[in-house]
């Protein structure tokens, strides 16, 4: 793979890859991370006389109205703050780059292409090609989505010589560590709402550490499968989910762990309660982590997911004592996950770890197979 870092790209046309897939709440965005860690990339080529064409997804569209809700207008009212660019409103028309004096553009959501027949998340290469007409040179910098093989994460690959930005080498050499770490014990903590989709991921962190603590609403699911009764909690029903989920409840007993202290609303009045006295009515907001006993003697600590709805005061009790908890640890801490990331800077942790991943599922699939599949695919065309 080539590296942006080292090479010498000057007046080029730059089509730049990001990943501004932010979280918004009433019209503004909640975590602009993942936007200011773009921003040395973009710096760098527009000061060394490049013209750079933006391309990002923006939430999931995939119908006509979905559009009016995930528009890239908001990120390009954000990065005016930073940039002098143009906002270009088709994406499958980018005739202004060529007829601006502007040397920054940013590109409406690249998802948009995907209605009413989906052509940027089935890797269209006639998508790819248009877009790569109107460039010399692509540059990848969005690491949270190179484990999709999209026609604007790895199809234009084909046609353009294709380099690694700052935040993907900064991504890949800090992860690196993480999974080449030698030091042991190494705890993953796993949260979040759902455990359908991160099965795989579990068993595949399973065999890599030496200690699981489960959180958050996919901990439900593990719950109900041991015969605790959740209340009406988000829980898996999925048949073959459920037999997997109790086949690494058996096969990995000695390194799974998690807390029995939850916290549920009943008439609007928030408790605190241990897992056997929750009730048929109940839903489990947050779970409270007491469990500092089998953190105490970590050295490497890889953290996806939070433990309960943390962005609601009443219910982020858990998350922060976590993040407290690990904060006095002696251990490395690397963070991984939209919302794990989110909480990390909201709850005021911003700077107590060793390294905030912009990455998600990304990370949580390069932390787990050392590869990502727009990366497999970028190495095998360029």
């Amino acid at each position: 793979m080539k590296y942006l870092s080292k090479e010498d790209i000057t007046n080029k046309k730059v089509l730049l890859r990001c990943d501004f897939n932010v979280p918004v709440k009433d019209n503004k965005i909640t975590d602009s991370s993942k936007i200011d860690k773009s921003l040395d990339t973009i710096k760098y080529l527009l000061d060394n006389k490049n013209t750079v064409i933006i391309l990002s997804h923006f939430g999931r569209v995939k119908s006509e109205e979905d559009k009016e809700n995930n528009s890239l207008r908001i990120v390009y009212e954000y990065l005016k703050n930073y940039l002098d660019l143009d906002f270009i409103t088709d994406p499958t028309n980018l005739e202004k780059v060529n007829n601006s004096e502007k040397k920054c553009f940013l590109v409406e959501n690249t998802r948009f292409t995907d209605v009413p027949v989906k052509r940027e998340s089935k890797n269209d290469l006639e998508l790819a090609k248009y877009w790569s007409n109107y460039a010399d040179v692509f540059v990848i910098d969005a690491f949270a989505s190179l484990h999709r093989i999209h026609s604007s994460t790895a199809g234009i690959s084909k046609y353009l010589p294709t380099y690694l930005g700052f935040l993907v080498e900064k991504e890949l050499t800090n992860l690196d560590n993480l999974i080449n770490n030698k030091e042991h014990p190494f705890l993953v903590i796993m949260g979040g709402a759902k455990v359908d989709d991160k099965l795989n991921i579990i068993e595949g962190l399973l065999k890599k550490c030496d200690k699981l603590i489960l959180t958050g609403g996919l901990l439900n699911t593990f719950l109900k499968v041991m015969g605790y009764n959740v209340g009406k909690s988000l829980v898996s029903t999925d048949a073959e989910v459920l037999n997997n989920v109790k086949k690494l409840i058996n096969n990995y007993t000695d390194k799974i762990y998690y807390s029995t202290k939850f916290v549920v609303n009943r008439d609007d009045t928030v408790i605190a309660l241990e897992l056997d006295d929750i009730e048929d009515n109940d839903i489990i907001y947050d779970n409270l982590i007491e469990l500092s006993d089998v953190m105490s003697d970590i050295k490497v600590v890889f953290l996806n997911g939070t433990s309960g709805k943390y962005e609601i005061d009443e219910y982020s009790r858990g998350t922060e004592k976590l993040l407290y908890d690990l904060k006095k640890s002696n251990a490395k801490v690397y963070v991984g996950g939209g919302d794990s990331v989110s909480s990390v800077i909201n709850l005021g942790f911003k700077d107590a770890f060793t390294y905030l991943s912009s990455g998600g599922g990304a990370t949580l699939e390069y932390v787990c197979d050392d590869k990502l599949d727009a990366l497999e695919y970028i190495k095998e065309n360029n």
